[in-house]
């Protein structure tokens, strides 16, 4: 088993070609062009730290950034929906394991804590990162980060899904549509001028101010190009007062982004948007899945189904005196929580 660093993206590139694209990555947050677009103009003061394992053709990725001295941190913000080891292949979970253990020894000479977050575990990749470290020696405390709450669409047709609604959602959209004030676009190819119809909604809406319009621009960009762009636009009287960013691919619709102007409100053109948006990707789209990221937002519930956890891990090595100090914290509040559970 060899394992080896990077420091950069274009050195990652050149050893991973199409195993970390499009072609060979499911998940949009796994893909390299994803990562470096992210480090580029997100996160740009923080150095990254790439980690690969190999074994014949089999591969593993670790893409870490550095946060302070021997202290590294998952190459993620909240931009992520999830963040995790990434394989270069789907292998039996022996291999993973074995490609995720030589990581976290290699990773021994340069860190004595990693933190990464949000990590799933649908696919075990938490529990299998949480063994692999252990093995290696790590300390690993493994925690909950956040939710995501999810929709399982199970065949069903817009229509048999929205007769499942609460009614009060239903009351409010049979009635706020009714009046025909607010009228709806759903965009599939990318213009500067309904991105500017987005960006006008999100400055006059209850958002705080975005992290990086830059970066979501580009993705969107990228994302209509393979066809995976949906833009959702409201408008009164042609102003736009509601939008919202997903996007569609391998039977799965992730909303990035929504926000509605404060005004517009009593029109609920956001609760309207959201319903189009959901019958186009249910309905045309033929979606399985609905993800509405991370973050438990009460109107969630009212459109999701479903909850899945999102973890934390911490890992400490422990033959530095660095970590001694962070581990016995650790210990002694794990302590003190299984205590107060009793």
């Amino acid at each position: 088993m060899n394992s080896e660093y990077h420091d950069n993206f274009q050195s990652a590139q050149a050893v991973a070609g199409e195993k970390l694209g499009r072609i060979g990555q499911k998940s949009l947050f796994d893909r390299l062009e994803w990562l470096s677009q992210l480090h580029a103009l997100c996160l740009p003061e923080n150095k990254p730290l790439i980690v690969q394992s190999a074994e014949n053709d089999a591969e593993a990725w670790l893409f870490l950034m550095k946060k302070g001295f021997g202290n590294y941190t998952a190459l993620a913000n909240w931009y992520n929906f999830t963040y995790r080891p990434i394989f270069a292949d789907d292998y039996d979970e022996v291999t993973k394991l074995a490609l995720l253990a030589s990581i976290a020894k290699k990773l021994t000479s340069s860190c004595h804590r990693i933190e990464i977050s949000p990590v799933p575990e649908e696919d075990h990749a938490a529990s299998l990162t949480e063994r692999a470290f252990k093995q290696a020696g790590w300390i690993v405390f493994k925690t909950k980060a956040d939710d995501n709450h999810i929709l399982s669409v199970n065949g069903r047709t817009f229509d048999q899904y929205w007769a499942e609604r609460p009614g009060r959602l239903r009351n409010t959209v049979r009635r706020k549509a009714k009046k025909n004030i607010v009228s709806l676009r759903i965009e599939t190819e990318f213009s500067e001028e309904h991105w500017n119809d987005y960006l006008d909604v999100y400055s006059k809406s209850w958002k705080p101010e975005e992290g990086n319009p830059d970066f979501l621009k580009n993705l969107a960009k990228q994302e209509a190009s393979a066809g995976c762009l949906r833009l959702g636009l409201a408008y009164i009287d042609g102003v736009p007062v509601a939008a919202q960013f997903w996007t569609v691919e391998n039977g799965e619709a992730l909303i990035h982004k929504l926000a509605h102007v404060e005004d517009a409100t009593k029109s609920s053109p956001g609760t309207l948007l959201s319903v189009a948006m959901f019958q186009h990707v249910m309905d045309i789209d033929r979606v399985n899945l609905v993800d509405f990221g991370t973050g438990n937002d009460p109107y969630k519930r009212e459109w999701m189904e479903d909850v899945r956890t999102r973890y934390r891990l911490e890992m400490f090595w422990p033959n530095t005196p660095l970590s001694w100090l962070p581990i016995l914290r650790y210990t002694i509040s794990a302590l003190v929580g299984k205590r107060g559970s009793l």
